[in-house]
Formats: structure tokens, sequence, C-alpha cells
């Protein structure tokens, strides 16, 4: 099994994991899950997760900043920060791909640099950082790594 260098992640995310499974299980691409001796959780249902309190976060910081918008202009903004593509520009900033844990046929098409792979990780990781601590503990992470400056809520 390939080996993760938890502390180096650790310090590009600003976040320490209590629980490093969470971590791990955040960045187990199903096709090393398939590919394992023993059963193997992977981080599609983390992904799943990571989604739904991202939109929230970002859902908040939206609806608290901007009181005359509309729903549709507040749906518009959402929209351009939560998608894979903006996501997966973030997990290359991060180097999240290094840290994957991929499948031989997806290490042979270049998966760690494989877009969807690197978003679904960052949105896996942001499950993993919220069942490990708590609500104030992402919002910090996802604005303070995710939605730098540039971003406009």
């Amino acid at each position: 099994m390939k080996k993760i260098d938890y502390e180096l992640l650790e310090k590009k995310i600003g976040y320490t994991f209590k629980d490093k499974s969470l971590m791990e299980t955040a960045l187990t691409h199903k096709t090393f899950a398939f590919e394992a001796d023993l059963p193997l959780e992977f981080n599609e249902r983390l992904e799943f997760f990571g989604d739904s309190i991202l939109n929230f976060i970002v859902s908040d910081q939206l609806y608290k900043g901007n009181k005359y918008f509309s729903e549709g202009e507040l749906t518009r903004r959402r929209s351009s920060g939560v998608n894979n593509n903006f996501l997966a520009k973030v997990a290359e900033k991060m180097e999240l791909g290094q840290f994957l844990l991929l499948g031989k046929g997806e290490v042979k098409q270049n998966g760690s640099s494989n877009r969807t792979n690197l978003a679904n990780a960052l949105e896996a990781l942001i499950a993993a950082i919220y069942l490990d601590s708590d609500i104030s503990c992402v919002r910090k992470f996802i604005l303070d790594k995710i939605f730098t400056k540039e971003f406009q809520f």
C-alpha cells in the first residue's frame, strides 16, 4: 500500500487530523480499493457528503453577504465556486494528486492529475475534516484554503 506523507498533506491543507483514517479514505480512489486484498472504504461517500457541506457553507456566505441578490444571482455565484473545474484548480494548487491512492490502471492513465479525481478528493477531504472536527473548523478550511481573496461572495 502506498504510504501517504500525512504531515506534508496536513501542512499543505492547514489542518491536522485526529483520525488519520478519515484522511486516508478521502484520498482513496475506488480503483485502489477494488484492487486491495481486504475490503477497503473509498472516497465516494465522503465526496457526496463534502459536496453538500461545501454547498451549504458557500450558500450561507452568499446569503449573508448579499442581501439584495435574487435567488438566480445567488445560485449563479454559488455554481461558479462549487464546480469541478474550480475545485480541481484548488486541488492542483494544494498538490492533492501526489497523495491520491489509485489503482494500477488509474495510475497508468495519469489519474493523479485527472481533474475529476482531484475535485472529488477535495470534496471528500472537506467531509473528512468535518467528521474529524466540526462545522466551524471546516468552514475555516473552506474559506481560508478554497475560497481565497479572489473569489467574490
